[in-house]
């Protein structure tokens, strides 16, 4: 899911094609400008809450929705949209778009946001500073609300561990609902891995033999979007974590002194030295956009890409229909590692903001609850093939090859699920600074000292920068 990667959430989520990404400093300046420091101002769209209606939507009142159209697309949500409209007397205001952050951010410079946001893929508003500066709905009222489909369970009950935790920046209240919930990993196809007999490795030096198999039968053993480097975070930063504990990991979110320069840090960077320096990688990866990548490996021309789960949606256009998706969980170091094999990165991703300075906050987080029903969950893994971040709301579906894969692994890693949260807290360092390190990393530009030095540098200077929100994990 889209993004992503992540989309995806990195995610995620990071799926526009060609456009840059919002410094984070440019959106704090520009909101901060124009904040009103009300944080008491009760919605002029507020109505009477009743049984049927728990959030007080007031019927009538127009709502705009601005919804990211990736991978994803956007017909999930006119499918909600249309619901919404058929309840509360009105037609939604829809814009589908990639460009979500250079559209909105002059809106919430304005003051003039729109209600609902689908704030996802690479050129996304920074959430971060969005909610430090007081421009995001606290989502709490949603999470306390009763679900459409049993008024006796709160949303908040029905929700995948660890859903409310994604939305929140580093306090209790949830400012970003993210709506799918994709697994990450190293995706490849089964089909082609059964035909050349070879079998998903579990270490860094099994994986390192097997791209010398998969080299010599005339295939490169993974390809990258050069254009959009941190795709390969998906793998690499949680490879440190499988290494080195969720501790590590964590180390790298809270901007700890030293945390890029521990032994699972080392471990990890130098394996991708090792591929780039035997031309493991497709050549050209390094000026491709993520769908270039993906339809070079759906083509054949490379065996493995990192990826999250809604790229089964997004490559489908090229991806033969005997593909048989599969996904494969964290290599690392052997046994030795902090966590076993199994380990999986996965998180709630695709992340939906309300504006606390729309029209109609009430409503759009309305339109979050009918997203939430049976009839609309079943409506996106159908029709999207990924999951969604409700409890059970596959159970029954059909799914297809990659959806079962990744529905297997995330199962398989029970409590060894990692989600660093380094690219939606400070988006700019992973996105950017540490992911053009990546990119000079795996086009042989620069070797694994020279990269564990500079991201440490990137960190440190974060860390110090004061107009940089900070976060901790709780």
């Amino acid at each position: 899911m889209g993004s992503e990667i992540n989309r995806r959430d990195a995610l995620k989520r990071a799926m526009a094609i060609g456009l840059l990404a919002v410094p984070a400093t440019s959106l704090l300046s520009a909101c901060a400008s124009s904040d009103s420091g009300d944080t008491t101002k009760k919605p002029s769209s507020q109505g009477t809450k009743s049984a049927d209606n728990p959030l007080g939507v007031n019927k009538g009142t127009a709502l705009e929705a601005f919804v990211f159209k990736g991978g994803f697309g956007d017909d999930y949500i006119k499918s909600a949209e249309a619901d919404y409209n058929a309840k509360y007397g009105i037609t939604v205001k829809h814009t589908g778009t990639q460009a979500i952050g250079p559209k909105l951010q002059p809106r919430f410079a304005s003051s003039s946001p729109p209600d609902f946001m689908d704030n996802s893929g690479a050129d996304n508003l920074d959430t971060a500073a969005l909610a430090k500066t007081g421009k995001l709905q606290d989502l709490t009222p949603l999470l306390d609300a009763p679900t459409i489909d049993d008024p006796s369970k709160k949303v908040r009950d029905v929700l995948i561990a660890g859903t409310v935790e994604q939305g929140q920046f580093g306090s209790k209240e949830m400012y970003a609902f993210n709506y799918a919930f994709t697994v990450y990993g190293t995706f490849y196809s089964n089909k082609l891995f059964k035909e050349k007999g070879w079998t998903y490795p579990q270490t860094f030096s099994d994986m390192l033999a097997l791209c010398k198999k998969i080299k010599a039968a005339g295939i490169a053993p993974f390809t990258y979007p050069g254009k959009y480097p941190y795709y390969v975070h998906f793998d690499l930063l949680h490879q440190i974590g499988k290494v080195g504990g969720k501790e590590a990991l964590n180390a790298i979110d809270n901007l700890d002194d030293g945390a890029f320069k521990t032994d699972a840090v080392k471990e990890v960077i130098a394996y991708y030295e090792e591929l780039a320096g035997q031309g493991y990688f497709l050549q050209g990866s390094e000026g491709m956009t993520h769908i270039q990548m993906q339809t070079a490996w759906t083509q054949g021309r490379a065996a493995m890409v990192s990826d999250g789960s809604w790229v089964e949606n997004e490559a489908a256009p090229t991806m033969p229909k005997d593909f048989d998706l599969a996904v494969g969980s964290l290599i690392g170091s052997g046994p030795n590692d902090k966590l076993p094999f199994g380990a999986l990165y996965a998180a709630a991703g695709e992340p939906f903001i309300v504006a606390k300075d729309g029209k109609n906050p009430t409503g759009g987080m309305e339109l979050l609850r009918i997203m939430l029903s049976k009839k609309q969950t079943s409506n996106f893994t159908n029709a999207i093939k990924s999951l969604t971040c409700v409890q059970g709301a596959a159970d029954g579906l059909s799914l297809t090859p990659g959806l079962t894969s990744a529905n297997a692994a995330l199962k398989a890693a029970g409590p060894n699920v990692l989600n660093s949260r380094l690219q939606d807290w400070y988006k700019k360092l992973n996105n950017e600074t540490i992911g053009n390190l990546t990119l000079d990393l795996l086009s042989g530009k620069i070797k694994a000292t020279e990269w564990i030095d500079r991201a440490q540098k990137a960190a440190d200077d974060t860390k110090k920068d004061s107009s940089v929100p900070k976060f901790k994990h709780l």
